[in-house]
Order: C-alpha cells, then structure tokens, then sequence
C-alpha cells in the first residue's frame, strides 16, 4: 500500500468518526431536550395536582351548598321557613314539643318504649305534638345521616301527618335504627327501604324521588338550625309550656311509660 493510499483512508476515517460524534451530540441533545421537557411537564402536573387538591379541599360541602338551594317547605308545616310541625287535634289546649336527632339512640330508645303511648294520646287529642328535628350529632360524630334522616322525614311530612309518625316510628325502631357510630341515614337506599314498611310511602314515587333529589335538605338545615337556637343541648328533650318534662331523676327525659304518664298529667294540670 502506498503511503498515498495509507493517508486517504486516515483522513476518510476521521472523517466519518467526526460524523459519527455529530450525530451522537445532536441525539445527546435531543434526549438532554425531552428530559427537561419531561420535568417540566412533571413540575406543572404536580403543581396542578396540588392545585386541584387546594381547589377541591376548599370547595363547599354537599350540605354548605344546601344552604343556598331553594327552600321547599313540606306540606304540613307552617311557620316562615316550614319548621314548625305541630300534629294534632286542634281542640287539644297543650302542645308536647318534641326534641329529637334521627341518628340518637336515646331517642330510638324513648320511641320504642314511650312512643305508641305519645301518639295514642294525640290521636286521643290530650295534647298536640311539635316536632323539632337535630342534626348534632353528624357535627360530633362526623356523617351526614341526621341531616339526611330529617330530609326524608320532611318528605313523609309531605305526604301526611300520619306518615311522618309512622316512618318516624320505623326509623327508631329496633330493626332499622344503626348503631350511633355507624352512618346508615346516609344511604338514600336505606331509608327508602325503611318507608316502604309504612303503607302510605310504600313505593310512594313521590316520597322517592323528594329523597334522592333532596327536595328538603334545605329544610333540613332551617329545622336544625331552629333546634340550634333553641337552647337545648341534647335530645330526646320534651317541653310543655316551656318547662322540661323528666323521668324519677329529674334531669332526663322519661324514658318508661309510667315515667312518662307521670310527667305528662303533671304537666297537662299546670
């Protein structure tokens, strides 16, 4: 091979390694390009999930925007913003005001004992009742199944006096009414499933749909804001002419029958 020759293929050499290093730089940089490209990217998305998060943790609650919803009033009620529920004959001179939370088992237990001798009294006409719905306990428990069990219970109010005090009596009772810590009212399913125990809300579409469209959740709020203002702090609480009614230990509600006639004839006497 001449020396001729020899420097031809050296230069062709360097020529194509020169080549071979330019294409490897302008790849280096491409990649150097799209991992930048790529942080970016991932800086704005995590920036953008940590917005949405502030976003969607700052946005109201179901039961925050119920308080600008229209207020439907249920049937039966009177009053500015239909929270006052009063059953009963009108010849009856005295009013039982009733303080109860959906979700207290207290009251489930005051029901189950002393309920059916309430309501034969009123059907009797010794007294009318007032009806004043709570919702503290989603507050101190967490949930929204008070609230939700007063929505529907104003939607059995609707249809009538009597199914209110029916599907009240179904919602305390032993089979139906959960545990205090355990959110059932919630369920729109569950309490559909309560009412169609009641004759007059048994497949009621009406009744159903108020439910799952939460016809009366405005309502609901007003009527625990009335049992918020009220100055009573725990329920069941029974009041006649203003003075509580109580069982033997003079401090809670009566919670047997004979408790109850006791307090309630005292009561109706003064």
């Amino acid at each position: 091979m001449s020396k001729r020759n020899s420097q031809a293929a050296k230069t062709a050499a360097r020529e194509r390694l020169r080549q071979e290093r330019e294409r490897q730089a302008k790849r280096d940089k491409i990649k150097r390009q799209v991992i930048v490209a790529c942080s970016i990217v991932g800086v704005l998305a995590i920036a953008g999930g940590i917005s949405y998060a502030v976003v969607q943790g700052n946005k109201p609650s179901y039961w925050e925007e119920a308080k600008s919803d229209k207020l439907v009033k249920p049937a039966n009620t009177t009053g500015e913003n239909g929270t006052t529920v009063v059953i009963g004959k009108d010849s009856a001179k005295k009013t039982l005001v009733m303080y109860e939370d959906p979700r207290c088992p207290v009251c489930a237990q005051f029901e189950q004992t002393v309920g059916s001798t309430v309501d034969k009294d009123v059907e009797a006409g010794k007294f009318k009742i007032e009806y004043v719905g709570a919702s503290f306990l989603d507050k101190g428990l967490g949930g929204e199944g008070s609230k939700n069990g007063l929505s529907a219970l104003g939607a059995a109010l609707n249809v009538s006096p009597e199914a209110f005090l029916e599907y009240k009596t179904a919602m305390y009772s032993k089979k139906w009414h959960p545990e205090e810590n355990d959110d059932k009212f919630k369920d729109d399913a569950y309490l559909i499933k309560i009412a169609n125990t009641v004759d007059a809300l048994k497949d009621n579409k009406t009744f159903q749909n108020a439910v799952k469209n939460g016809t009366y959740d405005k309502w609901a709020l007003e009527m625990s804001a009335k049992f918020d203002d009220s100055g009573v702090t725990g329920t069941p609480t029974l009041k006649m002419d203003g003075k509580a009614l109580t069982g033997s230990d003079g401090q809670n509600a009566p919670m047997t029958v004979a408790e109850f006639n006791t307090a309630i004839e005292a009561a109706l006497k003064a």
